[in-house]
């Protein structure tokens, strides 16, 4: 577990001997740790001639009851007396042996199940040398019993499997900066901080999709830079970690440093403790591959002994994007370096004030797309003595150094770490305790809490405090990329205020986020849809293009079709379109939705408005036809019914797609050949089959049972589907298996049962894939260990947990809510007083267990409602939707459609 705060510093500490008077008023719990004589508790043990120990005992009191399951020692510095082992006793009347404490300053942390305790002694039974005792005694709560909601999330969760950008403890929600640990130098399946990767190669400020650069390494004594993170890294252990959102702590164990990390939105912020007096090297790398692109001509000034400035070009992006993305940075400590060196490749220099790096790249592997490049950088060295500490902070902008100076004048002019910390932590809770959940399990509300940071955490502001932002949509477009993309530096438009509109955003594809961010967002956090929304449009507005998966002010073409659209009418059906006007934003999804627009190139664009369908994929022409139909939806609100009727039209070519023998949608030539026989084949499909992604015809879910046969054959054949894939979890690969939610294409399919009137079938297969996909709370395991794509996973399960949803993501012109057997007792959702009618929405469900999956009858403000549907209007007047569950389905319940 990650996340919960050390309650050690509020206990009372006693002790049977102090050898200093002053030893116990803070020393044992004070944040100091490994550092010689400061900052601990020392004993006035002694040893005899023939070996006897008079073993010592301290002990922390609390003036309240607290339920804790861990508990960290760590070991005097001094390698001369050893604290080997030791017997915790509880005021509950139990206790732990522990064994083995190190005697090298690591950390030793003993978990335990949950015990309810006003005291805990440490009374130690081994030991080696004189006045035997601690440096630090450190206590911490379970995440169910903490106060706050940064406490309830584990970053850890499929740290092991994720990407780059997937763990990032150092930033506010969707801030700028997003700095953390890296620990494997890869992009997917395990890049980033891995959880089983136990050494440190640098704290990367900047986590983004297709974005990664400026690296800070701590080290002491002698390090030659010119080697790379691999001769530069530090071993550490979880043991002693501290990670939670907004703030990130680990000892660096080659080099005895301690490493604080926080963040303001445009700012990261560190905190650097030395346990010896030794010289220390502040390394900033700006040259080679990191995560998932590559630094290259580097440019750094010395302003001062104690600031630098410049600048760093991001290449080499995999899938898609500018070529060249250039990244501004300030860089300040607050205690001047005494020298300031720098390296370029092979090269060394000494006191420089500039330096510039390399732009010459070369192939990372054999046989890969991703680039390497010489690493370079420069070194800030000090002379430090045990217990000192020295702060970096960093502030980055896309547009100048200038802004990024402006970026930290404006959000952290100061040096006081713990309130950037505590600042940030208040930013987090707000935002995650917009929606309160009460009873689940321990695990279920850590899982729920986690789910929202990944949700929020993603996808990175690009704009400057002054409003400035980068546009990288100029330039020459080959395939997926932008070739010799220019910067154009725009400004956002302003409210009366001053203050911005909106902001633009980096961030991954937006494919098929109707079915978990579009929803999701809206219900508790409708100013970022309507920020997102705002964004895309003015993307368009600056490069005539909707992007997909928009890359620093530019396009990538990740994935396929024109998902923004799904986004935008989302939140217009929903109100929630209010920072830019739905005019424009209706004007760009119609010139995206023609040949040659986003949608599609102009030639298979036009195809698929003849004939209905997209040549050789299905999986496309779904895409296609669901976007055409929230456009038409949308369409129809604003008054254009002609419009309406032609995009509706569009949006049911997919017929032509239906195949009657195997009662499933397949692709087929632009000669209106089958491109093949077998339903679990990827072969013209976007990352899924016919099995898994034929539900996701959302909009036409009546014709497409009609032409299976009805109700009835149509749940039969999607309940197959779900019984093949739950001995594997509901878990494949991008095309395997009839089910698979480690992945979009098929993360809506069983809420699909609701809409052919077997809505007990939904309630059923939703709580089993919660449970199995998505369940698991370990680094190995939690999202699928596949795609979790900054959130849209993470979405899917907080849905499924607070048992709303949404098939078509809310782009009808009446948005719904398709409801489920919440697995908590009850869930509270805080509604935006800019967006709703009402305060709060609370949703109380009685007789709620692991087997009571089933719905047995709802009541809304105290009134029988008994359709599987609620009406966005209704949750946005706020009340209470009660529920009552049980072992057995009620069929009659929710078959009427409201």
């Amino acid at each position: 577990m990650a996340g919960p705060d050390n309650i050690a510093p509020s206990a009372k500490v006693t002790a049977s001997s102090v050898n200093s008077p002053k030893a116990l008023e803070r020393g044992l719990i004070d944040g100091l740790i490994g550092i010689e004589n400061k900052g601990e508790w020392s004993s006035q043990s002694t040893l005899t001639s023939w070996g006897a120990i008079d073993y010592p005992w301290v002990q922390l009191d609390w003036n309240q009851p607290q339920r804790i399951n861990r508990i960290v020692l760590y070991d005097r510095a001094t390698r001369d007396s050893h604290t080997a082992g030791g017997t915790l006793y509880f005021s509950d009347g139990s206790s732990l042996a522990v064994s083995a404490i190190p005697n090298d300053g690591r950390a030793k942390t003993i978990d335990f199940p949950e015990k309810e305790v006003v005291w805990v002694r440490f009374e130690v039974t081994d030991g080696d040398g004189l006045q035997l005792g601690l440096s630090e005694m450190e206590v911490y709560p379970t995440a169910g019993n903490t106060v706050d909601f940064v406490s309830k999330v584990d970053p850890y969760i499929e740290s092991a499997r994720g990407r780059y950008f997937f763990f990032v403890t150092g930033n506010q929600p969707f801030g700028m900066i997003g700095a953390a640990p890296l620990t494997r130098n890869k992009n997917q399946y395990g890049g980033g901080y891995n959880y089983n990767s136990l050494e440190v190669l640098g704290f990367p400020q900047v986590h983004g999709w297709m974005l990664s650069g400026i690296t800070l390494m701590p080290t002491t004594g002698t390090v030659d830079p010119r080697k790379g993170e691999q001769y530069w890294k530090s071993k550490f252990s979880h043991d002693g970690e501290i990670v939670q959102p907004a703030y990130h702590r680990l000892f660096l164990e080659d080099y005895g440093i301690w490493v604080e990390q926080t963040a303001t939105e445009r700012v990261s912020f560190y905190r650097l403790r030395y346990t010896k007096n030794t010289a220390s090297d502040i390394l900033l790398n700006l040259g080679g591959y990191l995560g998932e692109t590559t630094m290259t001509d580097a440019d750094v000034r010395r302003v001062s002994d104690t600031e630098l400035e410049g600048s760093v070009i991001s290449t080499g992006r995999f899938w898609g994007g500018p070529d060249k993305v250039k990244i501004f940075f300030v860089m300040k400590f607050d205690k001047p370096f005494h020298t300031l060196d720098g390296w370029n490749g092979s090269e060394t220099y000494s006191q420089v004030t500039r330096l510039k790096g390399s732009s010459e790249v070369h192939p990372k592997n054999a046989g890969e797309s991703y680039v390497d490049a010489p690493t370079a950088g420069v070194s800030a060295r000090y002379a430090v003595a045990a217990g000192e500490q020295i702060q970096v902070k960093f502030a980055i902008s896309y547009t100048s150094v200038e802004n990024a100076r402006n970026n930290l004048n404006a959000e952290c002019d100061h040096w006081d770490f713990d309130a950037v910390r505590a600042q940030s932590r208040a930013v987090w809770n707000e935002y995650l305790g917009r929606i309160d959940v009460k009873g689940g399990t321990e695990a279920q509300r850590v899982k729920f809490y986690t789910d929202l940071w990944h949700v929020l955490m993603g996808r990175h502001k690009i704009d400057d405090v002054s409003g400035d932002y980068p546009d990288y949509t100029q330039g020459d477009r080959e395939g997926r990329f932008t070739k010799n993309a220019r910067l154009i530096v725009r400004t956002l438009p302003k409210n009366p205020d001053g203050s911005v509109r909106f902001h633009m955003y980096n961030s991954d594809a937006f494919w098929l986020t109707q079915w978990n961010l579009n929803v999701l967002w809206g219900l508790a956090w409708p100013e970022v849809l309507d920020d997102f929304a705002a964004s895309l449009v003015q993307y368009a507005k600056n490069g005539g293009l909707l992007p997909r998966g928009p890359n620093v002010g530019g396009y990538s073409f990740i994935m396929t079709s024109c998902p923004a659209t799904n986004l935008i009418t989302s939140a217009y059906q929903k109100g929630m379109l209010t920072k830019m006007d739905p005019a424009d934003a209706y004007l760009a999804m119609v010139e995206n939705h023609k040949p040659g627009g986003m949608l599609g190139p102009k030639e298979e664009i036009a195809f698929y408005i003849k004939n209905g369908y997209y040549p050789g994929n299905a999986g496309i022409t779904i895409e296609a036809a669901f976007q055409d139909w929230a456009l038409s939806q949308m369409a129809e609100k604003m008054g254009k019914g002609k419009d309406a009727v032609y995009y509706a039209k569009r949006s049911m070519g997919w017929k032509k797609l239906f195949r009657p023998d195997q009662q499933l949608i397949f692709p087929k030539d632009a000669d209106g050949r089958w491109l093949h026989d077998d339903p679990l084949s990827g072969q013209g499909w976007i990352e899924a089959n016919a099995w898994q992604a034929t539900w996701g015809l959302s909009h036409a879910v009546p014709e497409l049972a009609q032409l299976m046969g009805g109700n009835d054959a149509f749940c039969k054949k999607l309940n197959h589907a779900f019984e093949q894939s739950a001995k594997d979890d509901f878990v494949f690969g991008y095309s395997n298996g009839y089910v698979s939610y480690a992945n979009q294409p098929g993360c809506s399919n069983a809420h699909v049962f609701s809409h052919a009137d077997q809505p007990w079938l939904t309630q059923y297969w939703v709580r089993r894939v919660k449970e199995q996909a998505y369940g698991a709370i370990t680094p190995d395991k939690g999202y699928g260990g596949h795609d979790e794509d900054q959130g849209q996973m993470g979405g899917v399960s907080a849905l499924m947990a607070i048992g709303l949803f949404n098939i078509q993501g809310n782009s009808g012109i009446n948005p719904r809510y398709d409801l489920t057997s919440p697995i908590f007792d009850e869930v509270t959702i805080k509604l935006h007083p800019d967006y709703y009618q009402g305060t709060a929405f609370k949703i109380k469900v009685n007789n709620n267990s692991k087997d009571n999956c089933y719905i047995q009858r709802t009541a809304l403000n105290g009134t029988d409602f008994s359709h599987f549907q609620l009406s966005h209007s209704d949750f946005a007047q706020g009340g209470e939707l009660e529920m009552w569950l049980g072992p057995t389905p009620n069929k009659n319940w929710g078959i009427q459609k409201q």
